[in-house]
């Protein structure tokens, strides 16, 4: 149950690895942050704590827990927000499914999830999970928007300790392939809302007999907004992935695709959806009533279609003929036979596509051999990044960690900017007609013709978050004289819609001269080119590419995402502290389980805390936290300079480790510090206890490593048995507690 009080910094309750590295951190920055008068308490954003909070009718009193996303979602539009947000699920149908199951064996009376409502209680059941899945905490948090860059500690490590790179050949085979035609990219239309066309908006779709149905009602679009609307072909994206099948196979290289089905979680699960029919096209052709009879749903991924039809020897007699036609398959675990099309949440575009770059543009086959990929991103908006990436690395060779510089970005997400708040205006045409745009004012302001099975999308950006994006995109490039560019693409119709804003902006400020507008595979062979010269460049980007860039820069630079500095200055003043990607998080929890070692990173919580204690300093005018924030500074830099992070093996040392030597580190710092005397004394005591408890320490963190570990629960471990694991030492425990 999350802290009901607004503590001074709330640090959120969320899933899989990182929730439990939390159970082992948490207790040691309570400590520490108390000898500055400072409280910590946390909020509840897990996805079993959203699912409780939706669904409290049929729940005991102690089940019950409040809705603590809605809360956080008022405290970030107040000045004295102060947040850190670790990196939680966004969940697809299958893991809410699941998330709903453990919860129902837990003695929790949630209604499971009806992925076909048969009457209109199940559509409304359905409706309440669907807020549920998929992106549904970042929108609700981002009320402001994003500065992201390498920590300087973290990118002096790099340098200093290079990751492994693979070797990029120019004749690699390795490429991407979207449609070339007919998709979001192709179809959208963009404008930018006047004062007479402000108010609420609706969403209508008109069938071929003139019928009307309102698809969404009460939609409301303040003047300035730019609103787009577009839609992919069903029918062409059928055709591409066939021709991509058939292209993959010519070519000997493995078929992967790759999507973002955890947060556009209405149109990517849909097109994932097409991407495993195509592969598997004369299964679904001729036992298409079986398939519909046994509930087979191909949006839930190759996974769930064997698991239902896994009786019928003759239609798994079908799969298996046309997998032998079919060209290698990328694997997401080749070891347990998982595909590339097992399960749409496997594959997350921004963590896939820079691993396969990393790699010198190889994949892993269902043998466990490397080989070149065909990388499938259907739509071209943003596939452009990836494709002229592979580009640049076959002409260019691997990018030299050691020497290369850094690519920052400040991102336009504010107020659910762009596709990531298009959930609720996402829809699978129910027929032949036309899907249109409806102002208050009665005039139509996007129209587009559709086909049955087509998906259609509308998004926007606000005018304040625009203009709040252009102004901290001014002020990073001011701070720091680095190349800036404004990632924009004058012949998308949406791009062109914010290019209005930004040029009068620079200009209008006098610094005009200091930025350049590329379109994204423009600036992408720019970015590449002035890191590799070993200069800075600031990436300034919509909300999609804020979330792919952050990925893929930080990849090839640092050889991870997790350790950025992830910083949300909120509009109205607070501050939001984010600690990385959570893409890697399942198989941390799978090793904890079955080794007990945890090899999840908190880089980026170290990272974020003290962000947030010296921001904490600021707002509220408290030293002590300063020279807290200060010293955890110096705590992190420590953690990197006597690699102290956690290994992958088990056997040594893990997540457990590097706390400890996070909290030895930061008591060290200080202790030693001038600028409070009464720190200093309070916490040389600390650091000495810690100095004299090494091995004792360190032998109980590692006795424990090895056998089976029980945390009663994925999505809704124990609280005990997470502390009981992630606690282990006792001569630690007695220091901090």
């Amino acid at each position: 149950m999350a802290d009901q009080k607004t503590a001074d910094i709330l640090y959120t309750i969320v899933d899989e690895a990182p929730e439990l590295a939390s159970a082992s951190f948490l207790p040691i920055i309570r400590k520490f942050a108390s000898a500055a008068g400072v409280s910590v308490g946390t909020k509840d954003i897990s996805l079993a704590g959203r699912i409780i909070a939706t669904f409290p009718e049929n729940l005991t009193d102690a089940q019950r827990q409040s809705d603590d996303l809605a809360e956080l979602g008022e405290l970030v539009k107040t000045p004295g927000a102060n947040v850190v947000k670790l990196p939680n699920i966004s969940a697809s149908v299958p893991q809410l499914s699941a998330a709903i199951e453990e919860l129902q064996s837990k003695g929790y009376d949630v209604p499971t999830y009806p992925e076909e409502p048969k009457d209109d209680a199940e559509k409304a059941i359905r409706a309440r999970y669907d807020a549920i899945k998929g992106s549904a905490v970042n929108p609700v948090l981002r009320e402001g928007n994003s500065d992201r860059r390498s920590a300087k500690a973290v990118k002096n490590y790099a340098q200093n300790n290079p990751h492994s790179m693979g070797t990029w050949a120019s004749d690699s085979k390795t490429k991407v392939s979207s449609m070339p035609g007919n998709d979001f990219y192709a179809n959208e239309v963009s404008a930018t809302i006047s004062a007479d066309q402000a108010g609420d908006a609706k969403i209508e779709f008109v069938a071929k007999d003139d019928s009307v149905t309102v698809l969404k009602d009460g939609w409301s679009l303040d003047a300035g907004t730019v609103a787009d609307a577009t839609f992919m072909s069903a029918n062409a994206l059928g055709v591409f992935l066939a021709g991509a099948i058939e292209d993959t196979k010519a070519d000997g290289t493995m078929f992967s695709l790759h999507m973002k089905a955890t947060m556009m979680k209405v149109s990517d699960p849909i097109i994932f959806g097409h991407a495993v029919k195509a592969w598997l096209a004369p299964v679904f052709e001729q036992f298409a009533a079986e398939l519909d009879a046994l509930g087979v749903n191909p949006n839930s991924g190759m996974g769930d279609v064997l698991e239902r039809v896994s009786g019928n020897a003759e239609i798994m007699a079908a799969i298996a003929v046309v997998t032998a036609d079919r060209p290698d398959m990328y694997m997401v675990d080749s070891d347990k036979g998982i595909t590339n099309l097992h399960v749409p949440s496997d594959v997350i575009i921004d963590a896939s596509m820079p691993a396969v770059i990393r790699a010198g543009g190889k994949g892993w086959d269902q043998n466990g051999a490397k080989g070149d990929t065909n990388c499938v991103i259907p739509d071209r908006c943003y596939a452009t990044i990836y494709d002229e990436s592979i580009n640049f690395f076959k002409a260019n060779g691997a990018l030299d960690v050691t020497t290369c510089g850094s690519v920052a970005n400040v991102g336009l997400m504010a107020q659910k900017a762009e596709e990531y708040g298009s959930h609720p205006t996402t829809f699978e045409a129910p027929a032949d007609g036309t899907i249109r745009i409806v102002l208050a004012n009665g005039e139509t302001l996007h129209s587009h013709d559709v086909e049955a099975g087509d998906i259609w999308r509308s998004c926007t950006a606000k005018q304040a978050p625009i203009e709040n994006w252009i102004e901290l995109a001014r002020d990073r490039q001011r701070l720091t004289g680095s190349e800036a560019i404004f990632w924009l693409d004058a012949n998308r119709a949406h791009d062109a819609e914010l290019i209005k804003y930004v040029e009068p902006a620079l200009a209008a400020a006098g610094v005009a001269d200091k930025f350049q507008i590329m379109a994204p595979r423009e600036a992408t062979a720019q970015s590449l080119k002035t890191i590799t010269a070993g200069n800075d460049s600031i990436a300034i980007t919509g909300n999609v590419l804020r979330d792919y860039l952050t990925d893929l820069f930080p990849i090839l630079e640092l050889g991870t995402s997790a350790k950025m500095l992830s910083i949300v200055k909120l509009m109205n003043g607070g501050g939001l502290f984010e600690t990385g990607a959570g893409g890697s998080a399942p198989k941390h929890v799978q090793q904890l389980v079955e080794q007990n070692h945890l090899r999840w990173d908190s880089m980026g919580e170290f990272c974020a805390l003290g962000e947030s204690l010296n921001f904490l300093a600021d707002s509220q005018g408290n030293a002590k936290a300063g020279v807290l924030g200060r010293a955890a500074e110096d705590a992190t830099q420590g953690i990197l300079d006597h690699n102290n992070s956690p290994s992958r093996k088990v056997g040594e040392p893990d997540n457990r480790d590097s706390h400890y030597w996070f909290a030895r580190y930061w008591a060290d710092a200080l202790a030693a510090q001038s600028d409070d005397a009464d720190l200093a004394a309070e916490f040389a005591g600390v650091a000495k206890a810690l100095a004299d408890g090494e091995a004792a320490i360190l032998s109980e963190l590692a006795a424990v490593q090895g056998p089976a570990a029980e945390i009663g629960g994925y999505y809704r471990p124990s609280i005990e048995l997470k502390a009981k694991i992630m606690r282990p030492s006792a001569t630690l425990n007695a220091i901090i507690d």
